[in-house]
């Protein structure tokens, strides 16, 4: 589903609710009650976040099979939004968004990295934080983009059909993020003399290291 209209963005850029709908979209259909439990929140919040989302359709009811259940689910897998967008309102909303999604990110992170000890060596090895410089154009930056697409996509059907994967499957989390570097210094711009890497280095932890975390669009 692609958001463009700034209230609707806005209205997503809510912590909780990006949380429903990740969780809707991993676990299925589910009460409100049933995602306050697994979200460690209160059910009349979650109530109200989920109703929230059906307002901008990201959220809908699903069928029950008691008749004392209200279920909701998700009504796409991915959400996307314009970041491209000249309109001011839209930019402002679509900044706002993006920040919301930056902190899950780092917060999934941070839990992780709390847990970490205790996962076994096999996925310690695999899991990490790395990151490296490209000099590319816009457009072979959006040709790598849409391979790193094409390539996660192959994986897309073990999303909606549990039954395909694998036994030893386990959910991971990658984060794309493609941030441009700061300008070069002009002259009479004094460079820093000292402290943290430059510009244009790459620190990556290999093998035992962090790991790469979701997007909720």
């Amino acid at each position: 589903m692609r958001l463009s209209d700034p209230v609707a963005l806005r209205g997503y850029a809510h912590p909780l609710r990006m949380a429903l709908i990740g969780l809707l979209r991993r676990e299925g259909p589910m009460t409100a009650t049933r995602a306050a439990e697994r979200l460690g929140e209160n059910v009349p919040n979650c109530s109200f976040h989920l109703r929230q989302l059906a307002k901008y359709g990201l959220a809908e009811r699903a069928p029950a099979g008691d008749a004392r259940e209200r279920p909701w689910r998700a009504t796409a897998l991915v959400t996307s939004w314009d970041d491209a967008s000249d309109d001011p309102q839209v930019r402002a909303a679509t900044d706002a968004l993006n920040a919301t999604q930056l902190a899950q990110y780092t917060r999934q992170a941070e839990e992780f990295l709390a847990r970490r000890a205790d996962e076994s060596t096999p996925w310690r090895a695999v899991t990490r934080f790395s990151d490296t410089s490209l000099y590319v154009t816009a457009d072979e930056l959006a040709a790598l983009t849409e391979r790193m697409d094409a390539l996660l996509a192959e994986y897309d059907g073990r999303i909606a059909d549990p039954s395909s994967r694998p036994a030893d499957a386990r959910r991971v989390v990658l984060v794309q993020l493609a941030l441009l570097g700061a300008p070069a210094p002009t002259d009479g711009d004094t460079a820093p003399s000292d402290g943290g890497a430059t510009q244009g280095d790459s620190d990556t932890a290999q093998g035992d290291g962090g790991t790469a975390v979701p997007d909720e669009r």
